[in-house]
């Protein structure tokens, strides 16, 4: 008997320390208008950096260090563009259509089994139309830190954050796409 008591003791204790992280995040997410920060992104092992702002729902602007790249979301689509290309996707084919939607993501969370990372990070998978989404949040302040995913080539793309700035004022002009070449 006193073996169940105990593991029903910490069983309890555990849960409720996961069900606090979802609440947290999901009180972030809720108080969390925009973004801008930082980024390292790692696709298929090629490293590119930059930085980024995000506004909810669904916008996105970035501007990457090298190749003059930029990549823009305004809710509906999505621009990649550098000086030799130019390339427009309906932002609902992408995985960031989900990451940009914080409404979802919240909605999602609740659901969502979470894993704990080295102490630190809190993950959640979410599976969604064929599309599957790892999101990381940070467990000492509760902030969008990363995501991964698998691109159009179906790279694992991993996107991760730092120098998080939030609901800063922002230029709502960046989110308006670029012209084409």
């Amino acid at each position: 008997m006193l073996k169940f008591f105990i593991i029903f003791f910490f069983s309890f204790f555990i849960l409720d320390a996961n069900a606090d992280n979802k609440e947290k995040i999901i009180n972030n997410l809720k108080n969390t208008y925009n973004l801008s920060f930082q980024f390292e992104q790692n696709i298929g092992g090629k490293i590119e950096k930059g930085n980024c702002t995000i506004e909810y729902p669904k916008k996105m602007y970035c501007a990457y260090n090298k190749n003059n790249k930029v990549l823009v979301s305004n809710g509906k689509s999505l621009v990649i563009k550098t000086l030799s290309s130019y390339y427009r996707y309906p932002l609902k084919k992408t995985p960031l259509n989900l990451i940009l939607n914080k409404n979802f993501l919240i909605d999602k969370i609740y659901s969502l089994e979470e894993k704990i990372i080295d102490q630190s990070y809190v993950n959640y998978t979410i599976n969604q139309n064929e599309v599957e989404v790892d999101i990381f949040f940070d467990l000492k302040n509760f902030n969008l830190i990363g995501w991964k995913t698998k691109d159009i080539y179906q790279n694992t793309a991993i996107t991760l954050l730092y120098s998080i700035l939030i609901n800063q004022e922002i230029n709502k002009k960046i989110f308006e796409l670029p012209a084409q070449n």
